[in-house]
C-alpha cells in the first residue's frame, strides 16, 4: 500500500475539505442505489474528471470504471438496467436492503435494531418513501449526514464508526456481489465495484481509530 492509500484511509477533523469529500462520496452513492440517474446526473458523469472524488490509488480504477460506463450508456438503458435488478415483477432479482442480506427476510430483526438506533440518533425515514430505512440509499444518507452535519453531538467520529459497523460494514459488500456477478449488470457492475472499493477504504480507516 503506498503513502497516498495510506493517506485515504485516515479521517481528516470536521472543518477538512476530505471529510467534505466523504460525505459527498455516500451522498452520490445513495443517489445511485435509490433511483438511475435523471438527465442531470447523466450530464454530471459526462463532464466528470476521472479522478476519483477521494484521495488514494485504491478508488481511482473503479471510479474511472465508473464515468465510463456512464458515459458509455445512455440515461434509458441504464434505467432499464437498474428495474430489471432491483425492481423486478414480483421479487426483485437483487435486494437492496440489508435486512435480507443479513437474515435472509426483509422487515426482520436487523430493521429494529437499525430503527433503535435511528432513534436514538433522533433520525427517522420520510413516511412519503416507500422504502424502509435499511435500504442501502437510507444507511448511505445517514452516513453522510454524520459526515457533514452540524450537531457534533450526533455528528461525530464515534457515531460514524458505530453506525458503520453495525449497519454497513455488515452486509454492503455482499450486497456488490450480488450486482456483480448478475448476467444483466453493467453499469451498476461498475457502481458496485465502487460501493465495495469505497466501503473497504472506509473499513481500514475505522480499524486505524480503534489501534
Amino acid at each position: 500500500m503506498n503513502e497516498e492509500e495510506i493517506r485515504a484511509l485516515s479521517f481528516a477533523t470536521m472543518d477538512d475539505g476530505e471529510e467534505l469529500a466523504r460525505a459527498e462520496v455516500y451522498g452520490l452513492l445513495a443517489r445511485l442505489w435509490f433511483s438511475p440517474p435523471d438527465d442531470e446526473l447523466m450530464q454530471h458523469f459526462k463532464v466528470a474528471v476521472t479522478q476519483a472524488p477521494q484521495s488514494g490509488a485504491f478508488l481511482e480504477a473503479p471510479w474511472e470504471a465508473v464515468v465510463a460506463a456512464f458515459r458509455e450508456s445512455d440515461r434509458s438503458q441504464i434505467a432499464a438496467e437498474y428495474d430489471a435488478l432491483f425492481h423486478g415483477v414480483g421479487r426483485p432479482d437483487v435486494f437492496l436492503y440489508g435486512s435480507f442480506h443479513l437474515s435472509g427476510f426483509l422487515n426482520d430483526k436487523p430493521l429494529a435494531s437499525l430503527r433503535a438506533d435511528l432513534a436514538e440518533l433522533g433520525l427517522a425515514r420520510d413516511e412519503a418513501r416507500g422504502e424502509t430505512e435499511d435500504h442501502v440509499a437510507f444507511v448511505f444518507e445517514v452516513m453522510r449526514y454524520l459526515i457533514a452535519g452540524d450537531d457534533v453531538a450526533v455528528c461525530n467520529l464515534e457515531r460514524q464508526r458505530r453506525f458503520f459497523r453495525s449497519h454497513i460494514q455488515t452486509w454492503v459488500e455482499a450486497m456488490c456481489d450480488s450486482v456483480t456477478t448478475h448476467p444483466r449488470a453493467l453499469a451498476y457492475a461498475r457502481v458496485a465495484d465502487f460501493t465495495r472499493a469505497f466501503i473497504q477504504v472506509e473499513t481500514q480507516g475505522f480499524d486505524l481509530l480503534e489501534t
